[in-house]
C-alpha cells in the first residue's frame, strides 16, 4: 500500500491538506500526529463495477500521516513513508513557495545527519568487539555524514546506503503549493466534506487532488490494477515492473503462496465487452503465469489453491 508523509512550515496548510486526502475532519490539534486513509479516485473502477454488478465498490487507497512540526524527532516517524507531499504557502503576502521548499529540504537534511549521526554513535560502540563488518560500517556511515554535512541529500548518494537507514531524503518530495499557482486546499478540504455529485458539480471539473495522486504515482512508479468480480470491484496499487505473484501478494499473502495461474483482461475490454465471457470469446482474455508484468489498467483474476 501507498504510504505518504505530509511535511510543511506553520500555518501552510498540512493539516487541511491531510483532510482533504482523508476527509477525516480532524481539526487544528497542536502536537498531534494525525494518520488517516485516502481513497484513491478512478473512474475506470466505477465502469468495471457496473459490468461486473459488484456489491461492494473499494478504490485502492493510500496511508497518509500528517506530524505536527518539523523537528528531526517529528520528522522521523516518516521515515518509512513511500514519498513526501510538502504542503507551502502560497496565498499570504509576500509567500515565496520555493523559499519554503529549500527551508523543508534543509529540515528533512538536518532530521537526516540527527540519525545518521546517532546510529554511528551506537555502531562505533559496537564495532569495539572487533567485528569487520561494524567496523567496515562505521567507515561508511562517516561517509554518509560528511556527504549530508556538505548539504547534498541522500537521493544523490552513489551506491547502496547501509541497510538500517530510513533516511528522509533519498524520498520523492512532491511540492503542493497551497494557494492560486497551485491548489486551494481548504476549498478541497471543504468539498471533501460534501456529496460526491454535490461536489463535482461545485468544482465544474476533476479535484484538484487528482493531480496530487498523479504526482505521487510518477513519482514513485506506481500502477493501478483491478480485481472486479459481484462481490467487489477493486483497485489496487503495484510498482511499475512488478509481477503478476507480486499482485497476488499484494491482495493476500495465501493468493501469492498457492499462486497457479492469473486470467488477465484489459479494463476497456471489459468495459467494451460488458462480461467476462465476451471478452474471452473475442479472444482477449490471456492465461499468464508468476513472472508476468503487469500493467497499469489490468483486471486481474488469480486462480489459486493454498
Amino acid at each position: 500500500m501507498l504510504e505518504a508523509g505530509i511535511v510543511g512550515l506553520p500555518s501552510a496548510g498540512k493539516t487541511t491538506l491531510f483532510n482533504a486526502l482523508t476527509r477525516a475532519g480532524v481539526g487544528p490539534d497542536f502536537g498531534k500526529e494525525h494518520v488517516g486513509m485516502a481513497p484513491i479516485a478512478d473512474e475506470r473502477l466505477e465502469q468495471l463495477a457496473e459490468v461486473v454488478s459488484a456489491v461492494k465498490v473499494t478504490p485502492a487507497a493510500a496511508r497518509v500521516t500528517d506530524v505536527p512540526g518539523t523537528g528531526p524527532q517529528l520528522l522521523g516517524n516518516l521515515r518509512r513513508v513511500d514519498a513526501l507531499l510538502a504542503v507551502v504557502d502560497g496565498y499570504s503576502a509576500g509567500a515565496d513557495p520555493d523559499a519554503d521548499l529549500e527551508r523543508l529540504e534543509l529540515e528533512l537534511l538536518v532530521a537526516d545527519r540527527d540519525h545518521v549521526e546517532r546510529r554511528l554513535e551506537r555502531v562505533v560502540k559496537q564495532a569495539k568487539s572487533g567485528d569487520a563488518s561494524l567496523r567496515a560500517e562505521v567507515g561508511e556511515l562517516e561517509r554518509v555524514l560528511a556527504h549530508l554535512d556538505a548539504g547534498n541529500a541522500l537521493r544523490k548518494w552513489e551506491g547502496e546506503l547501509p541497510a538500517e537507514l530510513e533516511p528522509l531524503t533519498s524520498k520523492p518530495v512532491v511540492p503542493v503549493v497551497n494557494g492560486p499557482a497551485g491548489i486551494d486546499v481548504k476549498l478541497e478540504a471543504e468539498l471533501a466534506e460534501m456529496p460526491e455529485d454535490e461536489a463535482a458539480a461545485f468544482r465544474d471539473g476533476p479535484s484538484a487532488l487528482v493531480e496530487v495522486v498523479h504526482r505521487l504515482f510518477e513519482a514513485l512508479g506506481l500502477i493501478t490494477f483491478f480485481t472486479a468480480g459481484e462481490k467487489e470491484a477493486r483497485g489496487w496499487t503495484l510498482r511499475r515492473g512488478q509481477t503478476a505473484l507480486e499482485a497476488a501478494a499484494t491482495i493476500h499473502t495465501d493468493i501469492a503462496r498457492g499462486f497457479i495461474r492469473c486470467e488477465v483482461v484489459r479494463w476497456d475490454d471489459l468495459v467494451e465487452g460488458g462480461s467476462y465471457a465476451e471478452v474471452a470469446r473475442r479472444g482477449l482474455q490471456r492465461l499468464e503465469g508468476k513472472t508476468y508484468e503487469v500493467h497499469d489498467g489490468d483486471v486481474l483474476t488469480v486462480r489459486f489453491n493454498v
